[in-house]
């Protein structure tokens, strides 16, 4: 069982500045994303969602700063990438995965509007320097 159950709206840290909204409809991949962010003080896990329609309306309820989105989640389908790109894109940056690193999966986080695509084998090493990048860019931005 999750630590935070799909589609519960979850802050892990309240004080933190970062907020994360973790959106794969593998549990085993949510727990292993939940494990990596939970030794950064400076990130807030904000919630978790299975499918693309969860993590858009999450998305707009919790106003997360970062999205870390699988490309690949069984309601895809029912999703275009205009309308993903819309909703996700409000006030957040979208940190694209897949298993696959193949052109396709490049492709689908490109037309989401993703800034950085990521290979969900090699989180573990990528995922906090690409979100505190994202951050801080996005803060010298502002």
């Amino acid at each position: 069982m999750s630590e935070f159950p799909v589609g519960l709206r979850v802050i892990q840290n309240s004080c933190t500045p970062i907020k994360i909204l973790i959106a794969d409809d593998s549990e085993t991949v949510r727990r292993g994303i939940r494990h990596v962010l939970s030794t950064q003080t400076e990130i807030a896990i904000v919630g978790e969602a299975a499918s693309y329609a969860q993590t858009i309306q999450m998305a707009c309820d919790l106003e997360p700063h970062v999205v870390v989105l699988d490309l690949h989640m069984p309601d895809e389908t029912y999703f275009p990438p205009p309308q993903l790109k819309s909703f996700l894109n409000r006030g957040s940056q979208i940190l694209a995965i897949s298993v696959w690193d193949d052109e396709y999966s490049r492709e689908s986080a490109e037309s989401i509007g993703a800034a950085v695509f990521l290979d969900t084998m090699n989180l573990t090493n990528t995922l906090i320097p690409t979100i505190l990048q994202l951050c801080q860019k996005r803060a010298a931005a502002a």
